[in-house]
């Protein structure tokens, strides 16, 4: 059985204890960074000017740095406490592709927004760079509730999330287990884990697998004693003849100025490659299980009539209990609600985190 490409088939090679213990929380808060940045440094898109971009660092349970883009209203009033959200970046992306775009315009219909880079890509920790480990990813996503939750004007009971591509299956991850998300959406959804055990429409043998889990098991061996490191799928640089349909839909936006973005120090031949040795923890990932326990907090499931990931939308809103909805939005791909501000439904978006986080 031929299988199905998913993220792409190339593999690269490159180089008084409870005071004591208050006042040591509110010295950590205050050491969190704060900057206020210039939009056109950190976008490939236009920041309306009644927003106030900064540019915050802050840290995860395991103490690793998470770097984000805080997005405020410029007529917001701080002596007040207000709903928020997050969003979240494609899997293999940085928060400057699709996440900023999403927290910029949300921003700019009155709510406060919070992008972040995962841990282990852009400009947040972890080494090596590009690791898989879904479990820290949803750990992120909390630490972003942490840092929201703790500013003077933001509602630590009126917080949403959003999750687009591969975040779609970590923010459900995360809010399984972290009631402090109040109300969860998800655009173009990938389930990283069905993604990489089965690939799309079923279309990747067991076989396969094993092969795959094989190759990145030896890989191990090489970087324990010293040998380079192996990148793997993500989107290709070059077109060809013979380049599947998926993937001149992610070169579109991954390799051209429409979306291109890599991250200072970092290479633009790693962008969207996560590691060989640890791409296989996506097999154990298993986002769906117990969705239902999420309800009766609200999911709102975003997928495109095109899209090659609705599957895993559909998928997700068969599981998930009530409340619940899915839209599917008309003549649109799966990259095309990554940046297309004519196709993202943002009224709808707007809407259902103006009803739940009020």
């Amino acid at each position: 059985m031929k299988k199905v490409l998913i993220l792409g088939v190339m593999t690269v090679v490159m180089m008084g204890q409870p005071f004591a213990q208050a006042q040591s929380n509110e010295q950590s808060i205050k050491k969190q960074e704060m900057e206020q940045v210039n939009p056109k440094d950190y976008t490939t898109f236009k920041v309306s000017d009644t927003i106030t971009m900064y540019k915050v660092t802050f840290k995860n349970q395991y103490k690793m740095n998470v770097v984000g883009h805080l997005f405020v209203p410029k007529n917001l009033d701080k002596n007040q406490k207000h709903s928020a959200i997050i969003v979240g970046h494609p899997m293999g992306a940085v928060k400057e592709q699709s996440a900023n775009i999403y927290a910029a315009n949300m921003a700019a219909r009155g709510f406060v927004t919070l992008s972040l880079d995962l841990s282990f890509w852009g400009e947040s920790g972890g080494e090596p760079r590009n690791v898989v480990a879904p479990d820290i990813y949803a750990e992120d996503f909390s630490a972003a509730v942490d840092f929201l939750g703790t500013r003077p004007f933001v509602d630590r009971n009126r917080i949403g999330i959003i999750g687009v591509c591969g975040s779609g299956s970590f923010v459900i991850s995360a809010a399984k287990i972290d009631p402090r998300m109040k109300a969860i959406a998800t655009v173009s959804m990938y389930d990283m884990g069905a993604a990489n055990r089965n690939a799309l429409n079923l279309s990747q043998t067991l076989e396969q697998r094993k092969k795959i889990i094989a190759e990145a098991a030896e890989q191990r061996y090489v970087e324990f004693t010293g040998g380079e490191i192996k990148y793997t799928s993500g989107t290709v640089h070059k077109l060809d003849d013979n380049t599947h349909p998926i993937q001149r839909e992610f070169f579109d936006f991954y390799r051209t100025s429409r979306g291109e973005y890599t991250p200072k120090g970092s290479s633009p031949l790693l962008t969207t490659h996560p590691t060989l040795s640890s791409n296989t923890k996506f097999m154990n990932f298993y986002p769906f299980n117990d969705i239902e326990t999420i309800s009766p907090r609200p999911m709102l499931f975003i997928t495109g009539d095109q899209a090659h990931s609705k599957e895993f939308s559909e998928d997700a809103y068969k599981r998930a209990a009530e409340p619940k909805e899915l839209v599917v939005v008309p003549n649109s791909g799966h990259v095309d609600l990554y940046d297309k501000t004519d196709l993202i439904p943002f009224d709808k978006l707007e809407a259902f985190f103006k009803m739940h986080l009020k």
